[in-house]
Parts: structure tokens; sequence; C-alpha cells
């Protein structure tokens, strides 16, 4: 079954909405071949299997299995060429393209002033729209066409040529430069996760630094600026500084809200900054700027002008919604939240086959946290079972880690303790098996192991006990981030008052916006 969903021709064809399909027989038929072509054939069959089956393809007989491979490959060709037809795929980098191959069509047939006319006005198109990289093929073109025809321009025109050549070759190196120091952190971040300790720390800063290039901030253009932007922010969660995370993300958005055209033609990297602010004020517990930050992100992808296609709406409901949950949890208002899970998993349907099953298995994280929160250990216990039985996938150890230990609790919580010696050995053993625990964990493990051995009366001073070890980590900004998964601490609090989590988070929260 896995192996038959890969196949890259049906899954092209099922992402297809009904106006691209409508559109894809248009262009077909005016092409002006049979209606009962084989690829036009090929593709009714796919569109309406409801998973790859070579078999019945077969079985229709308009093809043998050895031509199979070669007219999948025809049909793919072309629905490709058809969407780029459509006039909802056209955008400024496909126009300044499609400039480039007229002028270089015009260029080949001996019209060399025709092709320069082309090229000056979409090079013109390029550097205004922060595409460097086409504009200097441009560029190249101009150069090759000048030094082979004399086409009476201007007497300066080598030199002009020369310099434009020369700065756009800089911009583009430096932009290169940036954007791979960028992914070289992000793949540092997504092999060892956030720096451990001072050893760590200074690995990263020298790390970062030996590759970080020279940059003047005000000679550098969008492009430039965004992947310098990018680059810092990496490195502000490496090295585990939320503000500056902050810093850079808010650089990074507002050059979006500065240059309108740009969230335009690079729609998910304004998506993508704005998840990255709203994760930087979550952790920083900013409220009200993340409230504010929120409100201003739902609303501007709600606009008509923002742009929309399957992979901009799956990942604008991704990243709200998760949002949208950071913003219960900060307030405490689990109940109040509740009716956000019945959404998501309802809107989840619609985005079954654009999103991955690593961010559904966050969603049922966050769901578990919202039943929690609102003292329904079982239904938090459903979603939390779903991450720790899926074994088809590997997701990030913290989120297996602290799923496993939320599950614990929540058993612990709901009075099913009748097995609970056998989940607190197996969620020892989880953890044992993970590297670089960090200590809060190393604390909660030791307090898991002993919890079988404590008396009924004796509980509340072993909870005492514990806040106290842990209330020590609470500032170390090595082990804070571990009470971002799980407010161990509140939870402590609530049963050594006595009271619900809920009120307890409550009260911080109020206590952190008006006592401040």
């Amino acid at each position: 079954m896995t192996k038959e969903q890969k196949d890259n021709l049906f899954v092209l064809v099922k992402s297809l909405s009904k106006s691209e399909k409508r559109q894809f027989k248009l262009y077909v038929g005016r092409l002006g071949v049979n209606e009962d072509s084989k690829f036009l054939t090929l593709f009714n069959i796919l569109e309406k299997l409801s998973v790859y089956d070579e078999s019945a393809i077969l079985k229709k007989g308009i093809v043998k299995k050895e031509q199979l491979s070669n007219l999948k490959a025809h049909l793919y060709k072309q629905i490709l060429i058809s969407l780029r037809l459509n006039p909802s795929h056209q955008n400024i980098r496909i126009q300044i393209r499609e400039q480039l191959d007229f002028a270089t069509i015009l260029y080949h047939k001996g019209l060399y002033k025709q092709s320069l006319k082309i090229l000056d006005k979409a090079k013109n198109l390029a550097i205004a729209n922060e595409e460097k990289n086409v504009a200097y093929e441009i560029v190249e073109l101009e150069k090759i066409i000048e030094s082979q025809y004399i086409t009476r321009s201007l007497s300066n025109r080598a030199d002009e040529l020369s310099v434009q050549a020369k700065e756009l070759s800089q911009q583009n190196v430096l932009a290169s430069k940036l954007s791979n120091l960028s992914l070289q952190l992000y793949g540092l971040f997504l092999k060892t996760g956030y720096v451990k300790n001072d050893k760590e720390s200074k690995r990263v800063i020298k790390y970062f630094n030996a590759r970080l290039p020279k940059y003047d901030i005000n000679t550098l253009g969008f492009r430039e600026k965004l992947w310098l932007y990018k680059a810092y922010l990496w490195y502000s969660f490496l090295t585990v500084d939320f503000l500056s995370c902050y810093k850079y993300a808010s650089k990074w958005v507002d050059l979006f809200y500065e240059n309108k055209d740009q969230i335009i033609l690079n729609p998910v990297f304004f998506l993508r900054g704005n998840h990255y602010l709203l994760e930087a004020l979550f952790y920083l517990r900013h409220y009200d700027k993340f409230k504010e930050s929120l409100i201003r992100f739902e609303t501007i992808t709600k606009e008509k002008w923002f742009p929309f296609d399957d992979n901009i709406d799956g990942l604008t409901f991704l990243y709200i919604y998760n949002n949208k949950f950071n913003l219960y949890f900060m307030e405490g208002n689990f109940k109040e939240g509740l009716p956000l899970v019945d959404e998501v998993l309802e809107r989840l349907k619609d985005y079954s086959d654009r999103i991955d099953e690593h961010h559904i298995m966050v969603f049922y994280y966050k769901f578990a946290s919202m039943y929690f929160g609102a003292g329904e250990h079982k239904k938090c216990i459903v979603y939390l079972e779903k991450i720790i039985d899926n074994k088809s996938l590997q997701m990030r150890e913290d989120l297996l880690c602290f799923a496993r230990i939320l599950n614990l609790v929540a058993h612990y919580e709901a009075g099913m303790d009748y097995n609970l010696d056998v989940l607190i050995r197996s969620t020892y053993k989880f953890l044992i098996k993970m590297e670089d625990l960090y200590d809060v964990q190393r604390e909660f493990i030791k307090f898991l192991r002993g919890l079988g051995d404590i008396y009924p009366h004796e509980v509340r001073n072993e909870f005492i006990k514990l806040h106290k070890k842990l209330k020590e980590f609470e500032n170390d900004p090595y082990q804070s981030r571990a009470f971002l998964y799980l407010d161990i601490i509140s939870w402590l609090e609530s049963k050594i008052q006595n009271r619900a989590i809920s009120l307890v988070i409550q009260n911080k929260f109020y206590d952190m916006r008006f006592n401040k």
C-alpha cells in the first residue's frame, strides 16, 4: 500500500482541483488529438482510482506493461504543461522565465533588436522582484548578443552590462552563502536539537561565526536580508536565545509587510516567518504580542489578494491552528479550547494528503494537552496512545518522550493505577535509552521509580520535594525548555494546593499580565 501511494503520476493527478482537471481536458482538446488518445484515457482511469493499482490499468488494455512507463511519463509532462498555462499558476517568476525563452527564440532567429528589447523589460522586472539569479542570466545573454552583433546601442553599453553583471554576481554569491548557512544551521538543529550546555553552545557559536560572510546591511536587498534573518533565527534557536529568535523572526516578517509584492511571490516564506515569530513569542510567554501577531497573521491570509494553492492552504491551516492551541495554553483556558479539537479533527479530513503524519502527531499531543488541562484525562490518554503506538514513522524524540511522561501522569490522575507499575517501568526504560536527557527529565524519572513505594499520606510531601528540585531548573536556559512541552511545575503545584491545574495556570497568567 505504501508503495502504491508513492506513484508520482497518481499523486499528481489526485492533487488536481476540479478547475485544473477541466483545464487539462480543454488543453488536450486544443492539441487536436483524438478523444481516445492513450494518455487521456490513462488520465481518466487514474482520476477514478482511489489507490494506485497498476494491474487495474493494464486490464483496460490501453497499453502493454513494457510501454506503461513511457505513457505515464508523457501524461506527467502534459499535465505539467497544462498547469503552467493555468492562470492560477501564473506568477512573476514564470512570466520572467517565459520572456527569457521568447528572447532566446528571437536571438536564434537573428532578430537581435527584438530580443534585446524583451530582455531589457524582463531584466527590469526580475530586478524589481528580487529575482536576481534570472536577472544575471538575462544580462549574460545581453552580453552575448551585444558582442556578436553591432546593435548601434549606446556607446557605454558594454561598460553598463559589465557593471550590472558584476553587481548581480556579487549579490547572488552573498545570497548563496547566507542560504547555505541557514540550511546548514537548520540541518544541525534537526540533528542535535537545542544546545544543552556551555560546551555545545560554544561549538555552535564557533560554527556560525566561521561561516557567516561579511556584509553591509545597508547594501542588502530583500532576498539577501531574508536569508540573513533566517540564518540568525536558526542560530538563535540552536543556542536557546528566544529573545533573539523573536528579534530576527520580527525582522523576517516585517520585511514582507514592507514589501507586499514579495508576500504574493514568496507566500511560503511569509507563512513560515509568522510561524517562527509566534513560536518565539510563545516560548517567551509574551501573551499580548502573541495574540496581536496571530490575529494579524490570520487576517492577512484571508485577504482576497493573498495567494492560494493546495500547499499554501495546508500550511496556513497548520500554522494558524497550532498557534490557536498555544493561545489557549498560555491563558489556561483548556475547557474553552476543547471545541478547537473537534474543529481541527474535522478539517484534518480535508488535509489528509497535504499534512504529513508527524504534524498530525503534533496535533494529537496538543489535543492530549488540552484534555489534560480540562481534567478529561481518559480522552487525553486516547490521543497520547495514538502517538506512543505509532511505529510507522520516526518522530522527534522530545515529542515521544513527553507523550510518555504525560501519559503516565494522565493515568495517575484518572485513577487508572491498576497497571501503573508496568507503565512506570516501560516509561523509565524508554526514557533511559534517550541520549542527552534534560536534568528535569532525570529528576522526574527518579520520582517515578519511587512512586510505587510511597504511602498515600506521604505523596504530598514527595510532590513538594520534587517541586523544589524542579524549580531550580525553571530559569536555567538549557533546562527550562523542557517545561514548555509539559508544565510539570504547574501540575505539581495543583497537587500540592489541591486545585485544578487550569486554575493554577490561569493565576500565573493573570499575575504575568497585570502584576509585572
